[in-house]
Formats: C-alpha cells, sequence, structure tokens
C-alpha cells in the first residue's frame, strides 16, 4: 500500500509540473525543396521580335488573345513550382485599341504607345501592389544588347514578388512580371521565387531585338 500511494504522489508531481510548464511552440516548417541544375534553351522563334534564352525546365506558350491584339505576348511557366513569368510585348509608338465606356456603350478608343506612356503603364502596373506590398524598390539596368530598363523587387505579402521593364525606347518594348499559383505567402514562396530570380535575370541579360 505504501508502494502505491508514493507512485500515486509521483504521478501527481508530474501532472502537475507539465500543467505548469511553459509550452514553447514549434516554428511553423516548409517541405524542402530540390532545384534542378540549371540549363538553357534559346526562344527563337521567326515571327517574333525578340529572342532570349529560358531555363530548360521552363515552358513557353503562347498567351491566348482572342482580339488579336496582341500577337507577341508569351508565359514562360514552370510547373514543378506553380510559377509563371507574363511577358507583354509593345511596339514603341504603336498604336493600341482600348475599349472605353460610355454613356452609348463601349466605343474603341486609339491609344499611341510612346516609350513615356508604356514606361508609366509599367510602374503603375507594379505599384498597384503597394496595398499588400511591404516594400517595392526598383534598380535600373542595362543588358549587353545596349537595352536598359528597371527591375523591381516587390516585398511583403504582394501577389508578385518580381517585375521587369527592358525597351530599346525606339522600338521595342517588353514587360515580364512573376506570378505564383498559390495564396501569397512570402515566407512559403520566397526560396522558389529567390531561385527563379537568377532565371529572370538571365532573360533579361540575354534578351536581343530583332532589327
Amino acid at each position: 500500500m505504501k508502494k502505491i500511494k508514493i507512485l500515486f504522489l509521483c504521478c501527481m508531481g508530474i501532472f502537475f509540473f507539465a500543467c505548469n510548464s511553459n509550452f514553447t511552440p514549434k516554428p511553423k516548417g516548409y517541405f524542402k525543396i530540390d532545384f534542378p541544375e540549371r540549363k538553357y534553351l534559346q526562344f527563337n522563334l521567326p515571327e517574333y521580335p525578340y529572342t532570349f534564352e529560358y531555363p530548360a525546365y521552363a515552358t513557353v506558350t503562347k498567351e491566348e488573345d482572342s482580339s488579336g491584339l496582341n500577337p507577341y505576348w508569351i508565359n514562360i511557366d514552370f510547373p514543378d513550382y506553380a510559377g509563371r513569368i507574363y511577358i507583354s510585348y509593345k511596339g514603341v509608338n504603336s498604336s493600341t485599341t482600348y475599349k472605353v465606356k460610355t454613356s452609348n456603350g463601349y466605343k474603341d478608343s486609339v491609344v499611341k504607345n510612346s516609350f513615356e506612356l508604356l514606361r508609366e503603364e509599367a510602374y503603375k502596373l507594379t505599384y498597384k501592389h503597394s496595398i499588400k506590398a511591404s516594400g517595392i524598390v526598383d534598380s535600373f539596368f542595362t543588358n549587353p544588347d545596349g537595352s536598359s530598363g528597371v527591375y523591381f523587387y516587390v516585398a511583403g505579402e504582394a501577389a508578385t514578388s518580381k517585375q521587369f521593364y527592358l525597351t530599346d525606347t525606339a522600338k521595342h518594348f517588353i514587360r515580364g512580371a512573376l506570378y505564383f499559383d498559390a495564396a501569397p505567402n512570402a515566407d512559403s514562396i520566397s526560396i522558389v521565387s529567390d531561385f527563379l530570380e537568377e532565371d529572370i535575370k538571365h532573360l533579361i541579360h540575354t534578351l536581343k531585338w530583332k532589327k
């Protein structure tokens, strides 16, 4: 009987000690991601006004455009990471037709794509994410082909983390934006985003215009 009482008191002591001890939750973890070796392919279709190198672990598809006004827009997909780089192209000083709502319905409005207008549009499309972003940093660059542009780092819980535009200011203007098919979460996608950043910069570095 004495042994039973001692055992009971020990169990009660352990119980009360456990209840009064501080609980430290473990930090949230994420699956380890094994990235492939970097290898690049050439995108150089004859009907497109530009060429560049893209990762072998990505696929390039034509952007669906029922209007037929944007024949040189493409998507670079990373199926293993649910990521996509949207590439849009507009000729400097070309014209774009927009549908504008009026009191009498929608009407066509023709806008001339000056370099200043295209640059302003690129900034607007990036900074519309400032509501969710904790910060946006833009960095000017030039590539070996002599073109220049701005690279945007978008921090925080925004839907996109990297964007850029590249232009020769006289004839060609291209814009790119990296998105993920997932809820914005900087902690979970940052490692993939950082890995793909090198591929984006390689694309920029190797992009050339077809004169």
